[in-house]
C-alpha cells in the first residue's frame, strides 16, 4: 500500500504539472488581456505600462517559471479584473459548487441504485424498461437544452421553482437535477448490468439453496457486489460535477466555480484561470486516489502492493 501511494503521488505531481503547462500556454493563445482590461481609446504608452505592470512584457518562459515559483509557495496570483487573490476567490465560490455537486450526486445515486437494482432483478418488467430509458436519456440528452426546457416549464409556466440564483433550498433543485442526469444515466446502466450478471453466479444459487429469502439475498449478496463497480464511477463523476458545471452554473446564474471560470476565460483573466485549473486538477486527482483506497477497504481481495 505504501508503495502504491508513493507511485500515485509521483504520478499525480506529473499530471498536475502537465495541466499547469497546458493551461498556462493555452490561455495566452486567447489574446492580449490588455485589449479587454483597457479601453479602446487607451494610448500605446498606457497599454505598454499595463503590460509591464502585470509582467506580460516578459518572455513567456520567464512568466511560467515565476508562476511555478509562486505557486509552490501557495501564491497563485491575483485576478486581473477583481484585484483579489485568485485562491481566495475560489474558496469563496467553493461552497456553492459543493452544494450543487453534492445535491446532484445525491439525486443521481438516489434514483440510479434502486432503479438499477429493481430493473436488473426483474428483466423485461416495466421497471427494467424505465431503467433503460433513464440510462439512455442520461447519456444522450444535452444538459444545457434540458436546463432551458426546465426553466421554461417549471419557472416560467408553472412558477414552481426559481429560475436563477442561490437564495433558497428550491433554487438548487433544477440545476442539481440537470447536472445529475448524466451520472444518473451511467450509474443506473452499470447497476442494472451488474445485477443481471451477479444474480446468475454460483454463490447466489447457493444462497437460495440455503433457504435465504429473496430480499436477504439481494441485500447481503447482490447489492453489496453490484455496488463495487459504481465506486470508481462515483469518484470520477463527482470530480466531473465539480469541474464540469460551467454551462449549468451559467444558465442558472449559480454563483459557483463553474460560472467563475467561464467569466475568467471570457475576460482573459490568466491568474484566475490557472488557479481554477490547478484546484480542479487537485480535486480530481485526490478523488481518484480516495476511490482506489475505498476499493481496497471495501473489497479485501484487492491489494495494491506493499
Amino acid at each position: 500500500m505504501h508503495h502504491y501511494l508513493f507511485a500515485r503521488t509521483i504520478q499525480s505531481i506529473l499530471v498536475l504539472f502537465g495541466v499547469l503547462v497546458l493551461v498556462f500556454f493555452m490561455v495566452r493563445l486567447t489574446g492580449d488581456p490588455a485589449a479587454l482590461m483597457l479601453s479602446r481609446e487607451a494610448s500605446p504608452e498606457a497599454v505598454a505600462a499595463f503590460r509591464e505592470q502585470m509582467g506580460f512584457n516578459r518572455p513567456v518562459v520567464v512568466q511560467f517559471a515565476d508562476f511555478l515559483r509562486r505557486a509552490a509557495g501557495g501564491d497563485f496570483g491575483s485576478s486581473l479584473r477583481y484585484r483579489t487573490p485568485a485562491f481566495q476567490m475560489i474558496l469563496e465560490r467553493l461552497p456553492a459548487t459543493l452544494q450543487l455537486a453534492g445535491v446532484a450526486m445525491l439525486i443521481a445515486v438516489g434514483v440510479a441504485i434502486p432503479l438499477g437494482l429493481i430493473g436488473g432483478a426483474r428483466p423485461g418488467s416495466i421497471w427494467d424498461t424505465l431503467a433503460r430509458v433513464v440510462g439512455l436519456l442520461g447519456q444522450s440528452v444535452p444538459n444545457f437544452w434540458l436546463a432551458l426546457i426546465m426553466i421554461l416549464v417549471f419557472a416560467v409556466r408553472l412558477r414552481w421553482l426559481p429560475s436563477f440564483g442561490r437564495d433558497e433550498w428550491r433554487s438548487v433543485l433544477m440545476p442539481a437535477f440537470v447536472l445529475g442526469l448524466a451520472p444518473m444515466g451511467q450509474l443506473v446502466r452499470l447497476m442494472r448490468s451488474a445485477v443481471l450478471e451477479i444474480r446468475g453466479e454460483d454463490f447466489i444459487r447457493t444462497a437460495y439453496s440455503k433457504g435465504l429469502a429473496t430480499h436477504v439475498v439481494y441485500q447481503r449478496h447482490i447489492l453489496r457486489n453490484a455496488i463495487m463497480p459504481l465506486i470508481s464511477v462515483f469518484g470520477v463523476q463527482f470530480g466531473y460535477l465539480l469541474g464540469g458545471s460551467i454551462y449549468i452554473e451559467t444558465i442558472f446564474a449559480w454563483p459557483g466555480i463553474g460560472r467563475m471560470i467561464a467569466e475568467a476565460v471570457a475576460g482573459r483573466d490568466f491568474p484566475l484561470v490557472q488557479a481554477i485549473a490547478l484546484f480542479s486538477s487537485l480535486v480530481v486527482v485526490g478523488l481518484n486516489i480516495l476511490t482506489d483506497l475505498a476499493y481496497a477497504l471495501i473489497d479485501p481481495r484487492i491489494r495494491y502492493g506493499t
